[in-house]
């Protein structure tokens, strides 16, 4: 689910229902010229890769937009500082507009994807002093997703962590329920092979662990269901593939 910027009158395409085999296609409204935009469309949640954030790529938090430039990410992992890119002015950003959240110093690249994210989700994922404490639930869950999903990496634990907190935040939860349920609608075998795809063959244990770990850190009684075997593996799928209007970078 996504906020498409493609939706509005006068767009290039549009995204519309196929079938329950196929589920939703891009479909062009209008001849569309060489170079001109088609869709654009803003995700509903997005988590950074895990890995990523370990090795230390400045994302902003929210949006996942860079925040340092491809001269200083190659400069950064390739240890050499007095490496030089070629069309520097290819590729900037905007460092004075990057803002960190006060408790937990998590970077975002503008006041609005702060507040956004505070908003939306980071009051309850905020981990204020508690950022670098390995025993707490929030770490603990996200060090058991690297250990079982190495690079290089198709997905990331913490878009399940956003969507609970997303719903626990909100004032009508119903609303995102409804909403984000709408992608979890594979069989029981697809969502297993997606599984089992992402954890490798000890998938069944790897994934009890982390559903014990997400309880552990975001169980609430209202998402109930999301926190049984069944559910927590229909949103696992759903995390497996991306979801539509859920990223990960």
């Amino acid at each position: 689910m996504a906020a498409a910027a493609g939706g509005h009158a006068g767009a290039a395409a549009e995204a519309r229902f196929i079938s329950s085999a196929k589920g939703k296609g891009l479909f062009a409204t209008k001849n569309i010229r060489k170079g001109e935009t088609v869709f654009v469309e803003r995700p509903v949640v997005s988590s950074q890769f895990l890995w990523n954030a370990l090795y230390n790529y400045r994302a902003c938090d929210h949006c996942l937009r860079a925040l340092e430039t491809a001269e200083e990410n190659a400069q950064r992992l390739l240890g050499k500082s007095s490496l030089v890119l070629p069309h520097p002015e290819q590729c900037s950003t905007r460092k004075d507009l990057h803002q960190q959240c006060p408790r937990c110093q998590v970077t975002y690249c503008s006041a609005e994807c702060r507040q956004a994210a505070l908003e939306q989700y980071h009051q309850v994922l905020c981990l204020g002093p508690s950022r670098d404490d390995p025993t707490h639930p929030l770490n603990k869950l996200q060090e058991a997703w690297r250990n079982m999903h190495y690079p290089p990496e198709t997905s990331s634990i913490m878009l399940m962590a956003r969507m609970v907190a997303t719903i626990k935040q909100a004032k009508d939860k119903e609303w995102w329920i409804k909403a984000f349920s709408q992608f979890c609608s594979k069989t029981a075998n697809e969502e297993e092979e997606i599984v089992h795809k992402l954890l490798g063959d000890k998938f069944k244990g790897q994934l009890e662990l982390l559903r014990l770990l997400f309880t552990e850190a975001l169980y609430d009684e209202y998402l109930s269901r999301w926190f049984t075997p069944e559910g927590f593996r229909s949103l696992f799928a759903l995390v497996g593939t991306n979801g539509q209007g859920i990223g990960t970078r």
